[in-house]
Order: structure tokens, then C-alpha cells, then sequence
């Protein structure tokens, strides 16, 4: 890459187009992409000397802030180009990041059947399969025959967003089946497509969510799905490669979300600080004010604390193993909902799981505490005479809240999903709070019981 950057600074520099252009487009798209994000200063020109098939193609992969800085520099007529070159489920994905009036002066480069068709797209919810759908595909009928079918590919399959797939529908637009291509290559020119159908069709809902469409691809090792409305009317297909970019939008949300911030909307070295700070500063405050119970809770027990002074030394130990336990059970859940291994139905299973997985993770540490208690008086006389029951209680402590623990974790992400929230929201912080305060009231109940203090 370091290679790649000094040639093109080279080119640049001597502001020889013609050999840019050319060492450009003898490039991988990805290595172009790649050298605007190291050249970001050069973007623009890098964009304008490249043909204009590689440059939407370049285009078309770059993250939303870096599209908007190019869009701010390049020449009208340019613009124009990539604008009219962009297929449709693109150019949906790139307006519905802008503001009304930068979208109002960028659809007016689209003639007037494209731009009803970036509206129409607009119209579907955010989040939904009708958001990333294409309309540019190739369909049949099931009387047509072999011959027929590749004169219509031959016709029409430049502008389809890809002929892996021919979708069969009826007079009325309803989806029958799908067929891939090399099914209409290896039988007899003479074949029908009927004959050919095999009624095994997959299909995504217009309103379904686009997680859910993740899921489906994954299962079902397919590089396109076709769109139907409520009526089975086939409206358009998603590809591949636009679930493989919600997928990473996804996940990245996820990771930022259990970390304890909101989900950023721009790369990490590209987000205002002031805005970055603004991401973070919300959960931390409410974990601040979570945290404040701690005190509390600590404040009631403070008379149980002030006869046996030895409790207190085990306070970050207990209520630290409490939140690890949570955070695991939370992230291993949310993970396996994002997948979809669990759901709010299996509710029920996940918490037998986590009763008998979380008492057996607390036996384990409660026998470890213990044994560390008992080995440390064999030095020092730190627990006192009555070491043995300030290790049954720090040992049945660790049991109750680790199993607390494990329990909290797993059912929030069950919970908030099932009262519509992202599961995400239940973050490995956000748990650790909840438990480190519940935890100090089991524990230092358990104190109560077994010291008599």
C-alpha cells in the first residue's frame, strides 16, 4: 500500500492524468478504496480521473462520511455521473443518510422514472428489507422456454443488478419461484421454464427487518432473495452484498452498545470529539447514578460493617464477581439472539441453563474464596477467631450472586427485546451495575445470617 500511495502522489504531483488514470484503473477497487482513505486530500481527484464504471464502483463501497466529503467537492458533472450510475438500492442507502435538501439537489441529476423509483424505496421504513431492495432484476414466465429466457438475459441483464438468479412470476407480478442461471444453461433450449420450477422458493417480506434478512441469507447460502409485498407481488431482490454491509453496520452497533455507548454513526477518527463525547457521556452518567446505590446499600449495612471490619475487605472481590458473571451471560445472549439461536420463547431454557450454569460457576469461586480465606490463616490472624464463618459467608455470597449474576445477565436481553428495545442495550456496564448493587444486599444478608451481627 505505502508503494501504491507514493506512485500516485508521483502522478499527482506531476498532475499527469492520463498515466493516474491509468495506474488507477489497473487497480483492484478495493486498493482504490484503500488509497482514498490514505490519500483522503486527493480523494476527489483520484474519483475524477478514474472511468466511470470503477468510480461508482469505488464509490459505492465508501462509508457514508467519506461519500458526503467527495460529494461536497467533485465537479457537477461528475456528481451527476455517479449519481446516474449508482444502482437504485445504493442511491436509497446514500440518501436516507442526508438532509432533505442536500437529497432534493442531488435526485434532480436522476430522470424522472429513477428518482419515483428512489421515493418509492425511501418510503419503506428505515430499518427494513424495502430499504435495501433493487428493482433492477431480470423475470420470467413459466410458459416462456429456454431460447426465449436468454434472449430476454441477453436484452435486459446488463441493467439487472445481477442474472445469477431468474425470478418466474405470473401475468399478475405474484412470485411463483426462482431458478438460477446454470439450470437455464445445461437443459435443452427447448425446455419450459415450468419444468424447471421446483416450488422450493425463499422469499423476504418488503417490511420485514433487516436483521431478520441477515439470518436468512446466512441460512440459506443464497447470493440474492427476492422482495414480495403482503400479496406475494415480487417488488424487487436484495443482494449479497448489501446484507453483507448491514451486517457490519450491525454488528458494529452491537460492540458499541454492550461497550456502554450510544451506537456512533461515523468512524471512530472521523466523529467530532465534542460529538464523541456526547455519545458516551449519557450511559456513563446513568451508570454513575446506578453506582450512587452502592453507597447506599453500604450506608444501610453500616452498623453489621462497623462490628465485623473484616466484610468490608471483601466487597470489590464479591460485587466484581457478580458483574463478570452478568457481563458474560449478557454478551453470550445478545450474541446468540444476533445469530438467531435464541429467542424471546426460549426464555424459559436459557434460564433453566443459566440456574444450573451460574450455582455451579458460584460453588466454584465460593470454594476458591474460601480456600483462600483458610490458607491465609495459616500466616496471619487478619479473620480472626471466627475465620470460618467469615469464609462460609464470602463462599455462599459468591454462590448467590454469581448465580444472580448469571441470571440477570441472560434475561435482560430477553426482556428488553420482548418490550421492544434492542437487546444491546442491556450492556456488559449497564448489568455490572445492576448486580454490583444487588449484590452488596445479598451479601452482606447472608453476613447478617450466618455472624449474627
Amino acid at each position: 500500500m505505502e508503494e501504491m500511495v507514493e506512485q500516485v502522489e508521483l502522478f499527482i504531483k506531476a498532475e499527469d492524468q492520463q498515466q493516474l488514470q491509468d495506474y488507477l484503473n489497473s487497480l483492484n477497487i478495493s486498493e482504490v478504496e484503500e488509497l482514498i482513505s490514505e490519500l483522503s486530500e486527493h480523494a476527489p481527484t483520484i474519483i475524477e480521473v478514474l472511468s466511470l464504471n470503477r468510480a461508482v464502483n469505488v464509490f459505492r463501497i465508501l462509508d457514508f462520511p467519506t461519500q458526503e466529503r467527495l460529494l461536497k467537492k467533485l465537479s457537477g458533472h461528475k456528481i451527476a455521473e455517479l449519481i446516474n450510475g449508482l444502482p437504485p438500492d445504493d442511491l436509497t442507502s446514500l440518501f436516507s443518510e442526508m438532509h432533505g435538501d442536500t437529497v432534493n439537489n442531488l435526485i434532480l441529476h436522476l430522470p424522472l422514472e429513477d428518482r419515483q423509483q428512489v421515493f418509492d424505496l425511501l418510503n419503506f421504513e428505515e430499518d427494513s428489507v424495502g430499504r435495501l431492495m433493487t428493482p433492477d432484476y431480470i423475470r420470467v414466465k413459466k410458459d416462456w422456454d429456454v431460447v426465449r429466457v436468454l434472449e430476454h438475459i441477453r436484452r435486459y441483464g446488463k441493467d439487472s443488478e445481477t442474472i445469477d438468479v431468474i425470478y418466474v412470476v405470473d401475468d399478475d407480478g405474484v412470485l411463483l419461484d426462482d431458478i438460477r442461471i446454470r439450470e437455464i444453461l445445461l437443459v435443452n433450449p427447448a425446455t419450459k421454464v415450468r419444468d424447471l420450477t421446483d416450488d422450493r422458493l425463499i422469499a423476504l417480506n418488503v417490511n420485514d427487518p433487516q436483521e431478520e434478512a441477515i439470518n436468512i441469507f446466512r441460512m440459506n447460502n443464497r447470493v440474492a432473495l427476492p422482495v414480495v409485498d403482503n400479496n406475494n407481488i415480487l417488488l424487487g431482490i436484495v443482494t449479497v452484498d448489501d446484507i453483507l454491509w448491514i451486517a457490519n453496520e450491525e454488528y458494529t452497533e452491537d460492540i458499541q452498545k454492550i461497550g456502554g455507548t450510544e451506537a456512533l454513526d461515523e468512524p471512530y477518527l472521523d466523529i467530532p470529539l465534542l460529538k464523541l463525547v456526547k455519545k458516551r457521556v449519557g450511559w456513563l452518567i446513568v451508570l454513575f447514578l446506578g453506582e450512587m446505590l452502592t453507597a447506599t446499600a453500604m450506608g444501610y449495612f453500616e452498623g453489621q460493617i462497623a462490628k465485623a471490619v473484616v466484610l468490608a475487605l471483601f466487597v470489590p472481590l464479591i460485587i466484581s464477581s457478580g458483574g463478570n458473571s452478568g457481563s458474560q451471560a449478557s454478551t453470550l445472549i445478545i450474541q446468540a439472539m444476533a445469530l438467531g439461536e435464541v429467542t424471546v420463547a426460549d426464555w424459559w431454557r436459557v434460564m433453566r441453563r443459566e440456574i444450573v450454569s451460574g450455582f455451579l460457576l458460584g460453588a466454584t469461586l465460593g470454594l476458591i474464596g474460601f480456600f483462600r480465606i483458610f490458607v491465609w490463616t495459616l500466616f496471619s490472624n487478619i479473620y480472626g477467631p471466627h475465620w470460618v464463618l467469615v469464609g462460609l459467608t464470602v463462599g455462599l455470597a459468591l454462590v448467590g450472586i454469581v448465580l444472580w449474576g448469571s441470571l440477570a445477565g441472560s434475561m435482560l436481553p430477553l426482556l428488553l427485546k420482548r418490550i421492544g428495545l434492542d437487546p444491546a442495550t442491556s450492556s456488559a456496564p449497564f448489568v455490572a451495575t445492576l448486580v454490583d448493587v444487588t449484590g452488596l444486599i445479598i451479601y452482606f444478608t447472608i453476613a447478617v445470617s450466618i455472624m449474627s451481627i
